[in-house]
């Protein structure tokens, strides 16, 4: 079973610029799992992307990630 909050986590920490301010919350219904990801405020831009690609793409491998194991999940980011 994959680590969600991890792969996330990792994710993170790969594109901004403070990455011991990463901070990924998690909390599970069921199959449902909703992640909270904190970057500092300088780290937002890096994370978002122009026109939110960057947060799309996120959301996107996170999905894949939590489908293979039968998950549903939804990531926000703060």
């Amino acid at each position: 079973m994959t680590n969600l909050k991890e792969t996330l986590s990792n994710i993170a920490k790969a594109i901004v610029d403070s990455p011991e301010e990463v901070v990924v919350s998690e909390t599970v219904e069921g199959k449902k799992v909703n992640l909270v990801l904190s970057v500092a405020e300088d780290d937002m831009g890096m994370v978002i992307g122009k026109h939110g690609k960057i947060a799309k793409a996120i959301r996107t491998v996170m999905r894949a990630a939590a489908n293979a194991d039968g998950m549903d999940v939804n990531v926000e980011i703060r």
